[in-house]
């Protein structure tokens, strides 16, 4: 038996690795399992309902049309309690029997800046977590706790294994490699640096399924159609997709037999996941925050909101996609109508809130590339960028409402600094100081085209809030 660590025991996890582990284990491969845990203390009661019900839990999959099934999910052989040591998964990810230690991160957990270096002056946990590993401590982010792990597999002499993203930072095995060596480094800790490097590898892989966070209705779901009080149940769309560099240093299941897409190269692939969905998919929870919406499926079904998304992916993201030196393997057109149906799925109840978030990092990682491409297409005598430019310009909007306290959630963003952001709304020209701001913008900051496009799109935004507060009083 051989086994995959998974670190972040959350919702996406259970909703998509898991699965295809799961449908190969149906198939008869029970070489490969799953044991889980988390390196922070979240989801206490996810994990102990987890524990009571031997990892086995329900998984509800929704289509657009609103046809529900039920699987229950059986692939993660052991659950593990989290301890503030982290003993038990430092445990496990040293037993020879692990072979792959993956993990499910958001993109502001990476602690990187916009050249892939650790921002240790903005994540004061970062450097918590440097201290802790430094006095022989368990470590706590993801860098502090793979130190961990990995130093206890070096001394134990178990060999070699694989470190597999799971999440949508854009090339992520390399740049989680990248951040992980850093970490290192700053330990001085030479020894380790060799080790993992010799012993380690970690291929970029691309992931999605759309997972909300579980209500309490979905549980009753669950029990109606299969009789099971699960405490763990989940849902999520009917859509899944994994496709993952084929580079493994110590084996792995047969994914391909289950549908999982193994690749020479993920980029093509990556780039359009992240510039036609997920960057549609915060363009839709700003704009429909904005015009008094709760969820995703609202604002796709609002006409002057789903044409922003459709404007932005056919005017901007797929004519830079379109020109990139990897051709696309994919049909992007039919991808955007795809996203945009998946969206629409009023089944799914995807809040504005959860898809939101970390703005601070989602714009740098998956707008600005498209930015940047067309800005510089645009100086050289090409189309401007007006249509993408209307992602930030709603972001900006988002912000201000969130600096007068009007927004009606919590907004949480890893990477945002609170100060900054309350300064750019507090500016005499809040465009050019939102279009000033390093972190989101990098390089092209203060661009003369960036801020009059932006300074143009905004105006756009707030016509479009005017008239929607006009038709709503």
């Amino acid at each position: 038996m051989h086994f995959i660590l998974h670190l972040g025991l959350g919702s996406f996890h259970r909703a998509h690795q898991a699965v295809y582990l799961h449908q190969l284990r149906q198939q008869g491969d029970t070489r490969w399992s799953l044991a889980g845990g988390n390196l922070r203390p979240d989801m206490a009661d996810t994990i102990a309902a987890l524990q009571a019900q031997g990892g086995c839990y329900t998984l509800e999959t929704v289509t657009p049309q609103g046809e529900r099934s039920y699987t229950r999910i059986e692939s993660i052989e052991r659950v593990i309690a989290y301890q503030d040591d982290l003993a038990p998964l430092i445990a496990m990810g040293a037993d020879p029997a692990t072979r792959i230690i993956s993990f499910t991160v958001t993109e502001a957990g990476y602690y990187l800046d916009a050249e892939n270096r650790l921002d240790w002056s903005a994540y004061p946990d970062l450097r918590a977590d440097l201290v802790a590993v430094k006095a022989g401590q368990a470590g706590h982010t993801i860098y502090g706790g793979l130190v961990s792990i990995l130093r206890a597999r070096m001394q134990a002499g178990s060999g070699p294994v694989t470190l597999l993203n799971c999440d949508n930072l854009r090339h992520n095995g390399e740049r989680s490699r990248g951040g992980l060596l850093q970490f290192i480094d700053a330990l001085c800790d030479t020894v380790l640096k060799a080790w993992v490097q010799e012993h380690t590898c970690s291929p970029n892989a691309m992931v999605d399924r759309i997972t909300p966070r579980p209500t309490p209705d979905v549980k009753e779901r669950v029990k109606a159609a299969t009789g099971w009080d699960d405490k763990a149940a989940l849902m999520a769309e009917n859509f899944i997709q994994w496709v993952i560099e084929d580079h493994f240093i110590a084996g792995r299941p047969d994914w391909e037999k289950v549908g999982v897409e193994m690749v020479h190269s993920v980029q093509a692939y990556e780039e359009a996941k992240i510039r036609l969905l997920n960057a549609t998919h915060s363009c839709i929870a700003w704009a429909g925050t904005l015009a008094g919406y709760h969820y995703i499926h609202q604002g796709t079904h609002d006409a002057a909101i789903r044409q922003m998304a459709y404007n932005y992916v056919t005017d901007d993201a797929i004519p830079a996609l379109e020109t990139v030196k990897t051709p696309c393997p994919i049909d992007l057109a039919a991808y955007r109508d795809v996203v945009l149906e998946r969206f629409g799925n009023p089944a799914i109840a995807d809040t504005n809130q959860r898809v939101a978030m970390d703005a601070f990092s989602k714009i740098p990682g998956m707008i600005v590339p498209t930015i940047r491409d067309k800005l510089a297409k645009s100086k050289a005598g090409g189309a401007g960028f007006a249509s993408v430019a209307m992602l930030p310009a709603l972001f900006l909007a988002y912000l201000q409402r969130w600096h007068a306290g009007q927004i009606p959630y919590v907004y949480q963003d890893q990477a945002m600094d609170p100060a900054a952001a309350h300064a750019i709304c507090d500016a005499a020209d809040p465009v050019a100081a939102f279009a000033a701001d390093a972190v989101l913008w990098g390089e092209i900051a203060s661009d003369p085209q960036l801020v009059a496009t932006l300074r143009a799109a905004f105006a756009r935004v707030q016509a479009f809030v005017a008239e929607r507060g006009n038709a709503r009083a």
